[in-house]
């Protein structure tokens, strides 16, 4: 399964490099990560990370395949 994360604001470089598994894409006022996700544990797994980093994520969406 593919996802799409927006998180509010500009993440740096060091901080998305604890997501190996996305890809981080700047964009106006948010940052964007995508990639696959395995199941759904891997998603709570992502969303807790986000959250422990202290990331907002605005939207969240599963990508055609």
């Amino acid at each position: 399964m593919r996802y799409e994360f927006r998180v509010t604001g500009s993440v740096s470089r060091l901080m998305a490099e604890a997501f190996p598994e996305l890809k981080a894409e700047p964009v106006p006022r948010q940052t964007l990560f995508s990639g696959t996700v395995t199941d759904e544990a891997h998603l709570y797994g992502l969303l807790a990370r986000f959250q422990d980093l202290g990331l907002s994520v605005r939207e969240m969406r599963r990508l055609p395949e």
